[in-house]
């Protein structure tokens, strides 16, 4: 399966916006132009620079790691520009992904194309600063002009901002990483590790990454000397022990800051861990679907739930992602494939698979979840289509 290089990304030109066109609607957005604007040496300059941008006359933007570029038209000629930026090292990166990969809401704010306030300021506290300052863009022009920066560098500057207002992985690609790249580094961060809880042919358990670390499971807890849970007086001993079950897993997600589960979704997620009581949680999922419910968190937890009941509209590259792998798994083209929002259906197979905000693919099959997620479409259609 060939992999994509997203580390360069060309941007069509914009038109003319009529009258001075109005930039930077993002806060980071107008972070950045509040970096060049601070550095500026001539404020002529910058105020051409935004007649240019309004009036449409840089041409295709070109960004990748360390720097944007474009053609700036001038009465005089055509210029070459550019803005660099300094690229994050990799220590940088290792604790800037190791940050957004602690908080699940992180990585669905970038998919919505949001940069929250408290991914950058916790980026900051990591000592990695992701937003441009005084002096961090560094323009250059071949055009005869010695000002920092000179109206087409400003031009390009000014553009750039609407680039980051639709899209904040542009930022990031121009500190390093391209979104694929981003992506799945953040899977490898999030990826499921297996644990064997009990002998060696007992099939291992799941555990996820965002986790602390294993937690102890209360109802296999055997202190030296003692009972393997303590009893209860007028309770069962099976009973306890599935509410000390139960107990360990809450704390587990207390430990992790997530969000407080719905009625619903509890009793799922109790069903899904023990099978022995699915029937007698079914009347809290409120006439829904249940099986199909706790069969999608038995494969991805909370996000497979998410992904079973909730369809969102990803960004175009994602799904273009999913029609470049399934043309190179399929052998009859005339197989199709409909993309509908975060959903690639293969006609009159009943095989489909979904986007998750958790940046995963989902494997469907007649609308069942129907496998473990996958950073990488192509290797579920591959299973699903063989």
């Amino acid at each position: 399966m060939s992999t994509p290089d997203d580390r360069v990304r060309g941007f069509p030109a914009f038109g003319p916006q009529g009258g001075h066109g109005q930039f930077a609607r993002s806060w980071w957005g107008r972070a950045w132009i509040n970096a060049m604007e601070d550095t500026a040496l001539d404020l002529r300059q910058l105020k051409q620079g935004r007649k240019y941008a309004a009036a449409g006359r840089v041409g295709t933007i070109t960004v990748s790691p360390g720097r944007i570029a474009a053609v700036v038209d001038d009465q005089e000629g055509q210029y070459r520009t550019e803005v660099r930026l300094a690229e994050l090292t990799g220590d940088e990166w290792d604790r800037f992904l190791d940050r957004v990969a602690s908080r699940a809401g992180h990585l669905a704010a970038l998919l919505d194309r949001d940069m929250p306030h408290d991914l950058v300021e916790a980026a900051d506290d990591a000592g990695v600063h992701l937003l441009p300052g005084i002096g961090d863009l560094d323009p250059d022009c071949d055009c005869p002009g010695w000002e920092l920066p000179c109206r087409h560098a400003a031009a390009l500057s000014f553009q750039a901002s609407w680039l980051l207002d639709a899209d904040p992985f542009v930022l990031l690609l121009m500190r390093g990483k391209g979104e694929r790249e981003l992506l799945d580094e953040l899977q490898r961060r999030n990826a499921p590790r297996f644990v064997r809880t009990g002998d060696d042919d007992s099939p291992p358990e799941r555990a996820y990454a965002d986790e602390p670390g294993p937690l102890p499971d209360l109802a296999g807890f055997t202190p030296s000397g003692g009972p393997t849970v303590p009893g209860a007086p007028g309770i069962p001993e099976e009973t306890f022990a599935l509410l000390a079950a139960n107990a360990s897993e809450m704390a587990g997600a207390l430990l992790t800051s997530q969000p407080k589960l719905t009625r619903k979704q509890d009793a799922v997620r109790l069903a899904a861990g023990h099978a022995e009581i699915a029937d007698r949680l079914r009347p809290a999922a409120s006439g829904e679907d249940f099986d199909r419910a706790v069969l999608a968190w038995r494969h991805g937890g909370r996000a497979g739930l998410e992904v079973l009941e909730t369809a969102w509209t990803p960004p175009p590259q994602a799904m273009g992602r999913a029609r470049a792998a399934f043309a190179e798994v399929v052998d009859d083209p005339g197989q199709g494939l409909e993309v509908e929002r975060n959903r690639c259906t293969v006609h009159g197979t009943g095989v489909q698979v979904r986007l998750g905000k958790d940046g995963l693919w989902y494997p469907y099959r007649d609308q069942w979840p129907a496998g473990s997620p996958e950073a990488d479409p192509g290797t579920l259609f591959a299973a699903l289509l063989g």
